[in-house]
């Protein structure tokens, strides 16, 4: 190594590093979510912040630092509740039109399956907003049936804003074509929309958030039972709509999604 070189390189190595603030900000910020924010969320934190840096200066301080998502991935079988059909389809009113921007004008349902460690399956059942991306209602059960659905629809009762008519659009799961729930839906007075039969691209929206809860929360726990199911689930909900933003609403997090249009 040249003379010149040598000295060079002790003298940088010297020289206070100008990134160290928003160092100890991006480190702060990665560990506070829990290792799900990348750089492009650590991005729009840090701007908010005060450190106005390029969206790729960012992501070569995280690699520099080894921060990158961590993605968990566990294969389980898809739960399917389709078993032909045993009551009333109703019409895809949406058609992957999925532009919905005023809250609580359109929603989607879906039900999930999880493996629990001791021996049995968990089943979580969620209501969600197309526009703000919140979760409206969220409901874990050992069983995939009636009550679970019912029970999604009470905790949605209070979103629902008098003289709206929302439409919820599902698949076509025997549990959302029984008449009682159907009737139960033009009481609250929403609209009901299926997907084609099997096509889960029809639901995309509820099946994405399926996608992060589990890559997000979910597989990151060996979980027992029902009871530790309801409380992850209930914890990582809270923090989803309250705190975790989304280049796809703004950069805001679900509550804040709906508070700004609720005010615009």
């Amino acid at each position: 190594m040249a003379r010149s070189t040598y000295y060079d390189r002790l003298k940088r190595n010297l020289k206070p590093d100008k990134y160290a603030k928003v160092k100890v900000f991006i480190r702060k910020e990665y560990l506070k979510t829990g290792s799900r924010y990348g750089y492009r969320r650590i991005h729009k934190k840090a701007v908010e912040a005060g450190f106005n840096y390029a969206e790729e200066t960012i992501r070569k301080i995280m690699t520099a630092m080894g921060l990158k998502v961590t993605l968990f991935s566990k294969h389980t079988s898809k739960y399917s509740s389709y078993k032909g059909s045993v009551g009333k389809i109703a019409p895809n009113l949406l058609k992957q039109r999925f532009n919905a921007t005023k809250p609580l004008t359109v929603m989607h349902t879906d039900v999930t399956q999880v493996p629990l460690y001791n021996g049995k399956w968990g089943y979580i059942s969620v209501i969600i907003d197309e526009a703000s991306k919140e979760v409206l209602s969220a409901v874990a059960s050992y069983s995939p049936n009636k009550k679970l659905i019912t029970d999604t629809l009470d905790q949605v009762q209070n979103h629902i804003i008098r003289g709206f008519h929302p439409i919820l659009h599902s698949d076509q799961g025997w549990q959302y074509q029984l008449p009682s729930y159907q009737a139960r839906l033009k009481h609250m007075g929403i609209t009901q929309s299926m997907s084609r039969k099997g096509n889960c691209h029809d639901n995309a929206p509820v099946e994405s958030f399926f996608s992060l809860l589990k890559r997000e929360c979910l597989n990151k726990y060996k979980i027992e039972n029902i009871t530790e199911l309801n409380g992850i689930l209930k914890s990582y909900i809270a923090w989803f709509n309250k705190d975790r933003i989304s280049m796809k609403t703004k950069g805001l997090s679900p509550i804040n999604y709906r508070n700004q249009a609720s005010v615009a």
